[in-house]
Parts: C-alpha cells; sequence; structure tokens
C-alpha cells in the first residue's frame, strides 16, 4: 500500500513541477511518451504519460511504455525509491531487485528529472 502511495505522490509531485518549476519544464520540452513504475509481478504499477511540457500519471500500466522500471515487489521499490543512499538504485539494478525494460536513455533521463521533484529537507530551527 505504501509503495502505491509513493507512486502516486510521485506522480502529483512531477505534475506540479511540470506547472511550477522552470527547470523541470525544460526537461519536458519535446518529448511525449509514456512509462511506468511497478512490481515485477504487477500487483502494483502506475505510468507517467509526458505530452506537450507536462507530466499526468494514471493507474496501472500503460499500454506500450517507452520504459518501465520494475521492482522485485513493493518493500523494494518502496525502499529504494526513499533510500538516502545515492547508489540505492545501482545496488538494486546489480542484485536484480530492478529490472529495466525499454529506452535506456530516457531511464537515464528520468533519473536527472527526479532531483526536481524530491522534497526540499525541512529547516531546522
Amino acid at each position: 500500500m505504501k509503495f502505491r502511495m509513493l507512486l502516486w505522490a510521485l506522480g502529483l509531485m512531477m505534475k506540479k513541477a511540470s506547472k511550477n518549476n522552470p527547470d523541470f519544464q525544460k526537461q519536458l520540452v519535446g518529448k511525449d511518451f509514456a512509462f511506468q513504475i511497478q512490481t515485477q509481478d504487477g500487483s502494483a504499477a502506475r505510468h507517467y504519460i509526458v505530452k506537450d511540457d507536462r507530466i499526468k500519471s494514471k493507474g496501472g500500466a500503460a499500454k506500450d511504455p517507452a520504459f518501465s522500471i520494475s521492482f522485485k515487489d513493493a518493500e523494494t521499490g518502496l525502499y529504494i525509491m526513499t533510500a538516502k543512499d545515492k547508489n540505492a538504485f545501482m545496488k538494486g539494478i546489480q542484485e536484480k531487485d530492478i529490472k529495466i525494460d525499454g529506452d535506456l536513455s530516457l531511464v537515464m533521463w528520468f533519473q536527472t528529472i527526479v532531483k526536481y521533484v524530491k522534497p526540499k529537507p525541512k529547516k531546522k530551527k
């Protein structure tokens, strides 16, 4: 359940950034494709549509995604996507906890845009 909420929240944050963040918006120019993030068994899946310099998301799998990132299970996906360790994603690939299908250049693009949607650290008082 937490993994599904994370995927939903990611879509919400990307949608907001596509409207309000000029740096994020620059990364969307000329892009027109769908991608998805899911568990390997497909029990949790969400796809994201990049079109007209915006991103929106929908529950479930896409018909023909440009790429998909599949985690071994929801718990692994939640752990890796929220890890403070910057190498968690690469470790997940090496340990076969993550499977990537499709256009690897777009996966790299996705990894560069995620930095624009991460919540900002709270200021200490």
